[in-house]
């Protein structure tokens, strides 16, 4: 049974025997958050697209704005789980557990930080690169654990990278971060050997910095090269999970794939009839009579909603969480009519927002975009001495070990540069290479 004691630690991955000195009032939690706020790949993300296209007239969500948003809902999670729990356990009010909306606010901050360009197709492009391209042959030049992790390349496994290792000039633990905060970002514990639908934690090079914070929070073992969940990453999966799919209506509202009627049925599903007939009325006043204000009012009350249901869960099933018992996500067990809202709204996605000609749009030119890059890179790795490979190796940044003696190190640092880019940077480097575009000086 794991401990709220132990679960919430400020040790730093890296600094374990330092102790800096500090010269204002911020918790160890909220340097965290402030370190991703401030930090390039954090940046980098308003230029990565989350469902549909970058935003040209009509503004939607990339990866930055989502990520925020996300942050806001997983604070809110954090500080209603806490407040409530505070009440039922003596002392805890007094521990670092009141700092459990920051930690998760920051873990939301993170949590998308590895996502390559393109989204799911960027992630689509590494992995068939070695399963179905040219990359085939290197399954029989580097280790099974190592081609486990670039066949089954996943955002989550690569923001815990991107947030631990000491890439070239970065200090030991890469961003240093503390334990909680990096626990509550593995959503899936366990290597990419045990993946199921590509999804996992932790890449090898980077599985004895999660033994080691899940060592010290006290993490368990369920079962080999299985850990339990951490339990702040149900609250941090729960912000996203109602933020990509309630907001991915809003934006679908203003691409005009949803009418305003469905739109507002989809979201008006959440609630019984007297809080339908309630928020009904509040839309039909002459207060609000903008049909994009409209969404955004029912938006904000589905979000609410979905939060306040989610903390319940959290709270009723607290006990099987900390034995590493609770299956599924906390949305599978909210109540009965906002989960089957939910789930309308998944299948509508599926149907109607995901396979929708802008997103497909961008699936088809990301993924050739991605497969081009990753295709030229690796033959540039792996024949340096070529003239053509050293214009290549020549753009890459000296933080990426791409002329290292060892083959899975120049690999990864091929994925680590591709999977770091912005879209529009991995056009631009794209156009370039083809020869599709020059430099204006």
């Amino acid at each position: 049974m794991m401990n709220w004691n132990q679960l919430i630690s400020n040790c730093r991955l890296g600094q374990e025997h330092r102790h800096p000195e500090r010269h204002d009032d911020r918790t160890e939690f909220k340097r965290d958050y402030d370190r991703l706020i401030f930090s390039a790949p954090f940046r980098r993300l308003q230029n990565k697209t989350q469902v549909f296209p970058l935003p040209g007239s009509i503004f939607v969500h990339n990866r930055l704005t989502h990520s925020l948003e996300v942050a806001s809902v997983g604070m809110s999670l954090g500080n209603d789980v806490f407040r409530v729990l505070s009440s039922k356990k003596d002392g805890f009010i007094d521990s670092m557990a009141s700092e459990m909306g920051q930690i998760v606010a920051t873990a939301c901050l993170a949590h998308d930080m590895g996502n390559p360009p393109f989204g799911h197709s960027g992630e689509k492009a590494i992995q068939t690169f070695f399963t179905e391209g040219k990359g085939q042959h290197l399954q029989s030049e580097v280790s099974p654990e190592f081609w486990a992790d670039i066949t089954h390349f996943d955002g989550n496994a690569n923001a815990f990278r991107l947030l631990t290792h000491s890439f070239k000039g970065r200090r030991q633990g890469g961003f240093a971060m503390t334990y909680s905060t990096l626990a509550s970002i593995v959503k899936y514990p366990f290597p990419a050997t045990k993946a199921k639908k590509n999804k996992f934690g932790f890449f090898t090079s980077e599985r004895a910095a999660y033994e080691s914070l899940a060592e010290k929070l006290g993490i368990p073992q369920i079962e080999p090269d299985r850990w339990a969940r951490y339990p702040l990453v149900y609250l941090v999966e729960a912000a996203d999970d109602i933020c990509y799919e309630i907001m991915d209506l809003e934006d679908a509202y203003k691409l005009k794939i949803l009418t305003f009627d469905e739109t507002c049925q989809m979201m008006l599903d959440f609630f019984d009839e007297t809080d339908r007939n309630r928020i009904r009325n509040r839309i039909s006043d002459e207060e609000v009579s903008d049909p994009n204000e409209k969404i955004q009012y029912l938006r904000a009350c589905v979000i609410n909603k979905l939060e306040h249901e989610c903390a319940q869960t959290f709270i009723d099933n607290e006990e099987q969480i900390l034995a590493g018992t609770f299956s599924g996500s906390l949305i599978d067990h909210i109540s009965p009519l906002p989960r089957e809202a939910y789930k309308r709204c998944a299948t509508l996605s599926r149907q109607r927002i995901y396979k929708s000609r802008p997103v497909l749009d961008v699936e088809l030119s990301g993924y050739r975009i991605m497969a081009t890059l990753m295709e030229l890179m690796i033959e540039a790795i792996e024949h340096p001495d070529r003239y053509y490979s050293q214009q290549l190796i020549g753009r890459v940044s000296s933080q990426y070990d791409i002329e290292s003696p060892d083959l899975e190190t120049r690999v990864m640092a091929v994925v680590d540069y591709i999977s770091g880019m912005t879209d529009v940077y991995a056009l631009d480097v794209y156009q370039k290479i083809c020869g599709i575009s020059l430099p204006i000086v």
